[in-house]
């Protein structure tokens, strides 16, 4: 049986919201998408709830209008800004022996606990990276092994509980309710990273508007995550001052003329700022420049923060670039300049049934990765913003649950289950002292005769 689900993209200049219909066995339909630009945002998080909700209102009506199918509740992104996060382990003894999906639980639950969380901050995922069963280390998934001692490594994103507290309430003043909130990083790496290359490990680098979100993967798992609140709308700020004109000419001049490749001599006119009557000539070579020295600023930040996480040496897939900034010409070429030996990959978000071709864009690799999300859990254990334990065989489960209880076996409520228990004990007990009183009878016979 099929079911819809909606996903919102809460980006610093837009807003996209997708409606999917999900299959029984997984599979993914785009029904519709609405796209609107982004208002009361600023570098990812809400400084204005009634322009937030607004902007998400809009794009949801587009949305709904074309796929012609309503949704009560969404899976909603939320940026990288104000998130810290933090490494944590657990332990726990198998009594039964065989690690069972509780354990699991407990020892993610137990990697929580252990985890040193300040008051204000909310968990927004808990990643585990590393299983150790015994002293066997770096086991991919525990479930079924024998073992006395079961222990975890677990990556803990958190954000304010004000930042989270607030998406909720725009996106609720849009009509819906919040069931799931993602990081917009995890979800641009769940729609544009393979398998191989987060096996090899990867640092998936979504570029943006106002931000630009970073995920390193390691092992399959993500080990660390970063934000720089550096976009492309830094480029058009930048050729306004520049250039002295007006800030929506700069950003037709970027989409027109931006490029990091060879600049050209060639001369453009161009409104002055204050006076948009009145133009002045400039060249693109000063174009170039401009673009140039803000995107070669933005790679070797972001190259101090893959140094900064300690795990340069285990990302032998190397970068993937993507969102809106990514698309800029020559960003790949300068991007391997400063980056050192490390490949780098553009990407798009993976093919899906009915993608409308404007989502196929690198920046809508976020709002289809909370698509791939919401169809079924991406990791293999995950516990979410709702502090459920996530897991890949969630839907099977349920599945199996609706089997066993349309057997033909009346089921029996919890309440007169334990009624049920009472007189089976209580007919055992009848038929034990039926047992004791037949023999005593007996032996008073074989007595009476004996005397």
């Amino acid at each position: 049986m099929s079911r819809t689900i909606l996903a919102i993209d809460i980006g610093s200049t837009k807003i996209c919201a997708i409606i999917a219909e999900i299959g029984s066995d997984k599979s993914i339909s785009i029904t519709g998408a609405g796209v609107c630009k982004a208002q009361g945002l600023k570098k990812g998080s809400i400084t204005n709830i009634e322009l937030a909700s607004k902007s998400i209102r809009t794009a949801l009506n587009d949305a709904k209008r074309v796929s012609g199918s309503e949704a009560k509740t969404a899976i909603v992104s939320i940026s990288g800004s104000y998130t810290k996060s933090v490494n944590s382990s657990g332990i726990v003894n198998i009594q039964n022996k065989e690690v069972s999906f509780k354990e699991i639980e407990r020892v993610m639950q137990a990697s929580l606990y252990n985890a040193n969380i300040p008051n204000e901050y909310e968990v927004l995922h808990a990643l585990p990276y590393n299983f150790k069963v015994d002293d066997q280390d770096y086991i991919e998934d525990p479930l079924g092994m024998n073992a006395s001692r079961l222990e975890v490594d677990t990556h803990i994103i958190t954000t304010q509980k004000s930042n989270l507290n607030n998406l909720r309430k725009a996106v609720r003043g849009a009509g819906v309710e919040v069931e799931n909130i993602v990081l917009a990083g995890y979800a641009s790496s769940i729609a544009t990273l393979n398998t191989d290359e987060k096996e090899l490990g990867v640092a998936l680098i979504d570029m943006g508007g106002h931000t630009s979100n970073i995920v390193i993967h390691s092992g399959n798992s993500i080990r660390y995550n970063d934000f720089l609140g550096v976009g492309s709308n830094h480029v058009t700020s930048d050729l306004s001052m520049a250039l002295h004109t007006p800030l929506n000419i700069a950003e037709n001049v970027k989409l027109d003329y931006g490029s990091l490749l060879t600049p050209s001599n060639e001369l453009i006119d161009i409104p002055i700022i204050g006076n948009e009557n009145s133009t002045h000539e400039v060249s693109l070579e000063v174009v170039h420049n401009v673009i140039y020295a803000r995107a070669e600023e933005t790679l070797m930040i972001l190259a101090q923060l893959i140094e900064k996480s300690g795990l340069k040496d285990k990302i032998g897939a190397g970068v993937v670039l993507t969102g809106g900034f990514s698309q800029m010409e020559g960003m790949r070429e300068l991007a391997i300049a400063t980056f050192g030996s490390i490949p780098v990959r553009l990407a798009k978000p993976k093919e899906m049934h009915g993608l409308f071709d404007n989502l196929r864009s690198p920046e809508y690799s976020s709002a289809i990765g909370l698509v791939i999300y919401a169809a079924s859990a991406y990791t293999l254990y995950e516990i979410d913003v709702n502090r459920r334990m996530r897991h890949s065989n969630e839907v099977f489960e349920e599945q199996h649950t609706i089997n066993l209880v349309s057997e033909p076996e009346i089921p029996v409520p919890p309440s007169q289950q334990d009624k049920k228990n009472i007189m089976v004990d209580i007919g055992f007990k009848k038929e034990k002292k039926k047992d004791e009183a037949g023999a005593f009878t007996k032996f008073w016979n074989w007595a009476t005769q004996l005397f």
